[in-house]
């Protein structure tokens, strides 16, 4: 019956565009990360949300992810940040993959490296 519930609302927010209050509303809450624990600068804020509210925000990232891969609508597959199994050492290795392959080709190549 629960998941019943939480379906419609899922659902209906869908649909209309809006979200339940509650699932919006989160408790922050300070997590110590290291140091002095006298020192507020060695605290980061966390946020409790709702378990719906994840689970709608879960299914919608999952919904907007797989358009945009499907849809090639960042790029044509150049783009690893924020790409779901990419990251920065996958694009150095297309790169180092494409200078390389230049080279072999003969053709010229010019890379600058700002630090």
């Amino acid at each position: 019956m629960l998941l019943l519930s939480h379906t419609s609302i899922f659902e209906r927010s869908w649909r209309t565009g809006e979200v339940p209050e509650d699932w919006r509303k989160a408790n922050v809450t300070l997590a110590f990360k290291k140091g002095k624990k006298e020192d507020p600068g060695n605290y980061r804020p966390v946020s409790l949300t709702s378990i719906p509210g994840k689970v709608m925000e879960q299914l919608i990232l999952d919904v907007i992810s797989r358009h945009v891969e499907e849809k090639k609508v960042i790029g044509g597959g150049g783009q690893h940040g924020f790409t779901k199994g990419k990251s920065c050492l996958t694009h150095l290795i297309a790169f180092y993959d494409d200078m390389t392959g230049w080279v072999d080709e003969g053709r010229a190549v010019d890379v600058v490296c700002l630090q």
